[in-house]
């Protein structure tokens, strides 16, 4: 065990994206990181030359035992984990009627239940210590539902359920938790890392085929630059009064915003059919 006093910094998915720019930008600081990839090698040149501060482990976060072991081995060299960011994961889009079952699944075992486990195995050194943050990397389509990635959405929006739930119960005790919301950033998200189940039905031709073309499309030329969006993931953790979401890019900003202006019109104007699903009050 290290005897360095700097926060220690746990990044799932470190190969590319922001994950790598993480990392970077955390060792950069001086501050400790546990770098992972499912392939460590990847992320070796991350640790190289930063002593005993960083420590890259392979880790797919679908696999529990591997998700154990990365951090058992994180809390052996540094003594605990200050920060834990899930942001392994990847995009899978088809249109709803025509999505494969297996990639279906296999993209919840890694963006749903990979985080979760994530979670679990860093929530009990946490507890312990009443103190910690977890970074939940979700999307804008954790709020907005675009034709074609209508089951990347649906992992992103149980990562904010998630998140909602987690945060209720563990912000007593002195824990953080952040989601933070991207849009079109120039990851590898819509090119190397992106799955798609191409539409073949017509009828959605101008809908999720399109989107799905647009997305593949516009791969290298999004206006998101993920070095910054890793300064502002710091500046957000570090901040006395964090935020409990981070949306990232001005895209996204306009679609959550979009949204959820247009779910409090639609609450309002329906208000009195909604209120007279209750007992009258005489009835109850």
């Amino acid at each position: 065990m290290t005897s360095d006093s700097s926060p220690v910094w746990f990044i799932t998915g470190c190969s590319t994206g922001f994950g790598r720019e993480l990392a970077k930008l955390v060792l950069d600081r001086g501050w400790r990181a546990v770098v992972t990839a499912r392939d460590a090698g990847r992320v070796q040149d991350l640790a190289q030359g930063r002593g005993d501060r960083a420590l890259a482990v392979s880790l797919d976060v679908t696999d529990a035992g591997q998700v154990a072991a990365s951090v058992k081995a994180a809390e052996e060299r540094f003594g605990a984990v200050d920060v834990l960011v899930n942001n392994a994961g990847y995009g899978y889009q088809s249109s709803v009627e025509e999505g494969d079952d297996a990639e279906i699944r296999a993209m919840f075992e890694a963006n749903v239940f990979g985080l979760a486990a994530m979670v679990r195995a860093v929530l009990p050194g946490m507890r312990a210590r009443r103190r910690g943050h977890i970074v939940n990397v979700s999307s804008v389509a954790g709020f907005v539902g675009f034709p074609g990635s209508g089951y990347y959405a649906a992992t992103k929006h149980a990562v904010e359920g998630l998140s909602d739930s987690l945060a209720r119960e563990v912000e007593p005790l002195g824990i953080r938790v952040l989601c933070v919301e991207p849009g079109p950033f120039r990851t590898d998200w819509a090119g190397r890392s992106l799955r798609q189940t191409p539409s073949r039905i017509a009828d959605y031709a101008e809908t999720a085929a399109a989107r799905m073309q647009a997305t593949s499309g516009i791969s290298g030329r999004q206006p998101g630059d993920p070095a910054r969006a890793a300064a502002a993931i710091v500046t957000a953790v570090e901040s006395p009064d964090p935020p409990r979401h981070l949306v990232l890019g001005a895209f996204g900003v306009e679609a959550v915003r979009g949204k959820l202006a247009g779910v409090i019109e639609e609450i309002d104007a329906w208000r009195e059919t909604s209120l007279g699903a209750d007992f009258p009050e005489s009835e109850r």
